[in-house]
């Protein structure tokens, strides 16, 4: 028997937001990554973009378990010799809220063209506004 495939054109895909406040990191990036990727549907397949579009409003107030706030940290290189920066989730909360969600979502996504096109579905706003009303998003409950 062979399995269904969802044409191109006749994928459906919804818009939810979702509000991080009180959220735990990375409770909340794994089912936004299965969203993104489509992992929900019955009409998954691995090698096709069949996953919505997440808005997330309030990034700001994400919450960390333990002390990851201080211990967990962010790494990143100039490109000069010696120009490895270091960043603590505190430091990285404060100064680019988004920034930490897209990290941890964009670890558990593919590391190919694909998982690059899913992470531009996700749209990560530190305030409760965001300017998607017009997509008539659904409120989605993590």
């Amino acid at each position: 028997m062979k399995s269904y495939l969802t044409p191109v054109n006749e994928i459906e895909k919804n818009w939810y937001v979702v509000d991080a406040e009180n959220k735990v990191l990375g409770r909340l990036a794994s089912e936004i990554a299965n969203r993104l990727r489509g992992k929900h549907k019955p009409t998954f397949s691995s090698f096709i973009d069949n996953g919505d579009f997440v808005v997330v409003t309030n990034a700001e107030k994400i919450v960390l378990t333990g002390n990851k706030i201080n211990d967990k940290k962010y790494y990143r290189h100039t490109g000069y010799i010696g120009g490895i920066k270091e960043a603590s989730a505190k430091e990285l909360l404060e100064k680019h809220p988004t920034d930490l969600l897209m990290k941890a979502v964009k670890g558990m996504l593919p590391k190919n063209k694909l998982g690059r096109a899913q992470l531009k579905k996700l749209k990560v706003y530190a305030g409760k506004d965001h300017p998607h009303a017009a997509q008539q998003p659904v409120e989605l409950d993590i």
